[in-house]
């Protein structure tokens, strides 16, 4: 099935609804227009269209091979890969001094989404890379900087993620691998570790493993863990590569999906390894890879979602099938059926809700780094904070909700492999697991996120989100503005009672039983918003005297189906965030036994 990549609708959400011109206005990145912007997204899609989807099946057939301690890449992903590097995509948001375009991020993120729906497997490999370049950016010294994040930069190498062990998946701190001081300077490392994305390929000449790790004099738990630096070919002073370090890979996984991404089991034996940041410090330094990631990971969400309807509604379109209740055609496409077109608006709209939630936060992280007042910024992060763990958590469940409703559309033709439609769902299913699952993005929403400022960020979000509602209501009277209002009110009221048990004790149970539900119920309504934000500026544009007008009627459309059939089900979350962990505890006794 042919892809095409959403370029047009990615550029809106980015510019109309994420509102990427206040980032521009800050002077931050000189180098950038919405000209500049647009090219950037069209050259994207095009390389996603042209190189990465036609690898999208065989990558699922063939995947990646593990032979004698290396792993080769599915066929064809070398070459597109050195592909991508040369186009300069691997640094869309680095530093210019270290090799980068110096571009807004919430442009990478955009320019991304094509290649993560193109081509899942393969958008993982520099996803990494760019959550290293984040972390050596940061943390890095001068050294580390000049020989390794230069080359992550350019794309010649790429980056590896590595914090998993078989006893410490979620929980870091149970992690055991070591690094034992050389006397130079350097450590010898020394564990097991699984579930590494990337880890081990043929694509680059190197990888730079990125590893948790204790010293021998650490504490115990989280408290004592360390970030490591250890390349797959050692790098001397002057760049050269010199012997292979002792580090292999020892097998990969088999997986549900990705399989062309190579997830490997990592054997570290004394290897080489120099530390970043300050020792014991390494978990908060391995957040700042985790959360860029986190964000990365729901823009995933947001491209296998696209791939998934858009195939789902070529199918639509050309499957005939009994008889339309609209033209009373026989044998006629399947999407003249109610309920098909049903699952196809609300697919496209999840997508869109998604996409703006995602492109939103995006924003929000180049505000917090370069807009002009301290007060500005520190509102900015806090709009980034709370909203990267809902970016990631409701954007990847859309991932699998349009994905299957996808295979629901093809029917019987959805369940069997050759069409394509299976992989989608069950390359989309691991994106709520990875990198944090849902449960711990709901947690950290509502164990953090939600008070490390008292609830001032969420108060904030509700005021902006209720100033829309007149101009709203304006443009759609009725029930699609009294839905978001309805949907604001929950959230609102689900907050305070959050931040009020919060404030009491004994109340932990509480919090994280309605953990999940007050997560979903965010990206509900965040989602909501925005897509109404998308609407009123839509009807902006029609006033102007070139303006698609039926492509901007669709984005009001659009949000007026949301409201139908997301917004609708914002009571029964409240009512969820509030089920209490007493209930929850007594359900465990005695139900789940019985």
């Amino acid at each position: 099935m042919t892809f095409r990549s959403p370029v047009r609708d990615i550029d809106f959400a980015l510019n109309a609804i994420a509102g990427l011109d206040a980032v521009a206005a800050t002077g931050a990145f000189p180098d950038y227009d919405s000209e500049i912007g647009a090219a950037i997204l069209e050259a994207a899609g095009q390389f996603a269209d042209g190189v990465l989807a036609p690898l999208n099946r065989t990558g699922d057939l063939k995947g990646a091979f593990y032979a004698n301690g290396s792993v080769t890449a599915a066929p064809g992903y070398v070459e597109a890969y050195k592909n991508f590097a040369e186009g300069g995509w691997a640094g869309l948001a680095a530093d210019p001094e270290q090799g980068g375009q110096g571009l807004p991020k919430a442009l990478e993120l955009a320019a991304f989404e094509s290649f993560h729906a193109a081509n899942m497997a393969f958008g993982l490999c520099p996803m990494l890379s760019l959550a290293a370049i984040e972390a050596l950016s940061h943390v890095g010294t001068d050294r580390q900087k000049e020989l390794y994040l230069s080359k992550l930069i350019t794309g010649e190498w790429t980056g590896a993620m590595v914090l998993t062990e078989p006893q410490a998946g979620s929980d870091l701190g149970a992690l055991t691998a070591t690094a034992t001081p050389n006397g130079d300077g350097t450590y010898a490392l020394s564990g097991q570790k699984i579930f590494i994305t990337w880890g081990d390929h043929d694509a680059t000449d190197n990888i730079i493993h990125l590893v948790l790790a204790r010293l021998p004099d650490a504490p115990r738990g989280s408290k004592g863990i360390s970030l490591f630096l250890a390349p797959k070919v050692m790098v001397a002073d002057d760049g050269t590569l010199g012997d292979r370090n002792s580090f292999r890979p020892v097998g990969v996984e088999h997986k549900l999906g990705i399989h062309a991404s190579p997830t490997c089991v990592m054997s570290y034996e004394g290897a080489t390894a120099e530390l970043v940041g300050e020792p014991n410090q390494g978990l908060a330094h391995m957040f700042i890879m985790m959360n860029a990631a986190r964000l990365a990971v729901g823009v995933q969400g947001v491209g296998i979602a696209e791939r998934a309807f858009q195939q789902a509604l070529a199918y639509a379109q050309d499957r005939r099938q009994g008889r339309s209740i609209w033209t009373g055609e026989a044998n006629a496409p399947i999407i003249d059926h109610p309920d098909v077109r049903r699952m196809l608006v609300v697919m496209k709209a999840k997508i869109a809700a998604a996409r703006a939630i995602c492109l939103s936060t995006g924003v929000a992280a180049d505000l917090a780094q370069h807009a002009a007042t301290e007060e500005e910024r520190l509102r900015w992060k806090g709009r980034e904070d709370l909203f990267v763990p809902i970016a990631k958590a409701w954007s990847t469940d859309v991932g699998c909700d349009v994905a299957s409703m996808g295979v629901q559309v093809h029917g019987g033709m959805g369940f069997i492999e050759e069409t394509g439609a299976a992989q989608h769902y069950r390359d989309a299913r691991i994106a709520p697991i990875y990198e944090g699952t849902n449960g711990i993005q709901a947690g950290d929403l509502v164990g953090r996120k939600l008070s490390q400022d008292g609830g001032e960020s969420a108060r904030v979000l509700i005021a902006d989100m209720k100033a829309i509602l007149p101009d709203l209501a304006r443009l759609l009277p009725g029930k699609p503005v009294e839905r978001l209002a309805a949907g604001i009110e929950a959230v609102e009221d689900a907050t305070f009672w959050l931040l009020d048990r919060k404030a009491e004790a004994d109340s932990g149970a509480d919090v994280l039983a309605g953990a999940d539900a007050y997560l979903k119920l965010m990206g509900d309504v965040v989602g909501g918003w925005l897509l109404a934000r998308g609407a009123l500026a839509a009807e902006a544009r029609m006033a102007e005297a070139d303006a698609d007008q039926a492509w901007l009627k669709s984005k009001i459309d659009l949000y007026e189906a949301y409201a139908a059939n997301v917004l609708g089900h914002c009571s029964s979350r409240l009512a969820a965030v509030g089920q209490g962990g007493d209930l929850l505890k007594r359900l465990g006794g005695e139900v789940l036994s019985a």
